[in-house]
């Protein structure tokens, strides 16, 4: 079988390109396509250090700092790709990948992570967030996601069999595309913690600073409290989340790896307050020993046990994450460090590999034999 393996931007490693390494690692004579490459040398382990053939977006002007600027031309840039010669393609999408173009003869399996979501449901935070929501060039962004839209629903009918990264998503592919899904959860890497069962007495957070990460809300709440928080993580709201702490928050910044496991194996608790589509660190956080408070809705749903390995707070209010803080406080609940790595280990790769490798050789021999697909 030939097969190709399709990726949106290879930047970084984070939750996607998890999924992307698994598949690499599943089979390693895939070729590996991507709208631009720039990964540093010391992240390229991940796809093997293989070449990678980019689209035209790797040659335009300024695309290695602001590549995302030129959203307006990924789907022409993705339908550029051939892969006229392959047997099998395996798109790994949150935006765009799963929009390559197959024969019939082609088998397309596209693992999404959520349906475009800047276009779809947070189409409204997006365009608030950066700064659109009124005048021309909000005009603009507007009628660029309308089009998005459109083509992202046309694209649906591209693949022939959809897997998504929670029933949370699941549910989005459904009402988005009207298309089934199969849920495998990603792979997390559980092992990389060494969970104690002596903890200390700081509360943790990890999160981009942006909008939607409401990482506000949590600096909030502890500040009213008066409790330590700890806050790995950077981005543009950075200033205004330092000024609205109390001297009980520290910021650290970005971190590497060894920074945020030695913190995660720590902290009392993990504090989360987004709404996520599936939600890796909560699962690291329970992997190091961690019990998780976070908001109730989304991904965390699946991962978080609540009673046994966390807790969730009903809104998104400052109030209702103190309430539940203050329960933690009173030491209302027991939890056990065996039950918290239990949980995580459902998510491990052998996992992920085990259930990628049964879905696509059960597609590809249904696949062979001619049987409507799924």
């Amino acid at each position: 079988m030939n097969i190709a393996v399709v990726h949106e931007w290879l930047v970084t490693y984070a939750g996607s390109e998890r999924v992307c390494e698994q598949m690499l690692l599943r089979y390693p004579q895939a070729d590996l396509f991507s709208l631009v490459d720039f990964l540093p040398d010391e992240l390229r382990f991940f796809i093997q250090h293989r070449s990678v053939t980019t689209s035209f977006l790797q040659r335009l002007p300024a695309a290695r700092r602001h590549f995302r600027a030129y959203l307006p031309l990924m789907p022409l840039a993705v339908e550029q790709f051939d892969l006229s010669r392959y047997d099998l393609v395996l798109s790994s999408s949150h935006a765009v990948a799963k929009g390559v173009l197959t024969r019939p003869d082609q088998l397309h399996l596209s693992y999404v992570h959520t349906p475009i979501r800047y276009a779809w449901d947070m189409q409204q935070q997006y365009l608030q967030g950066s700064g659109l929501s009124r005048g021309v060039r909000a005009i603009a962004a507007q009628t660029i996601l309308h089009y998005l839209r459109l083509w992202d629903l046309a694209t649906a009918n591209r693949v022939d069999h959809f897997m998504a990264n929670s029933q949370f998503v699941a549910r989005r592919i459904w009402k988005t595309y009207r298309r089934r899904a199969t849920v495998i959860y990603p792979p997390v890497a559980v092992d990389r913690f060494r969970p104690a069962a002596q903890r200390d007495e700081f509360y943790l957070t990890v999160a981009r600073f942006v909008p939607y990460k409401r990482v506000d809300l949590i600096v909030q709440a502890f500040t009213q409290l008066g409790l330590p928080l700890v806050v790995i993580g950077d981005g543009a709201e950075r200033s205004h989340l330092q000024a609205i702490a109390g001297a009980n928050v520290t910021f650290l910044g970005h971190q590497p790896e060894t920074v945020l496991v030695d913190h995660l194996q720590r902290c009392k608790a993990f504090v989360y307050a987004a709404e996520e589509d599936f939600g890796i660190t909560l699962v690291e956080a329970q992997a190091a020993g961690a019990p998780v408070i976070t908001y109730g809705r989304g991904g965390a749903t699946e991962t978080v046990i609540p009673g046994k390995t966390g807790l969730f707070f009903p809104e998104q209010q400052v109030n209702s994450l103190i309430e539940v803080i203050q329960q933690m406080e009173l030491g209302r609940y027991d939890f056990s460090v065996d039950d918290l790595r239990h949980n995580a280990e459902r998510f491990s790769p052998d996992r992920f590999q085990q259930e990628l490798s049964r879905l696509i050789d059960r597609q590809w021999a249904s696949f062979c034999r001619g049987d409507a697909i799924q």
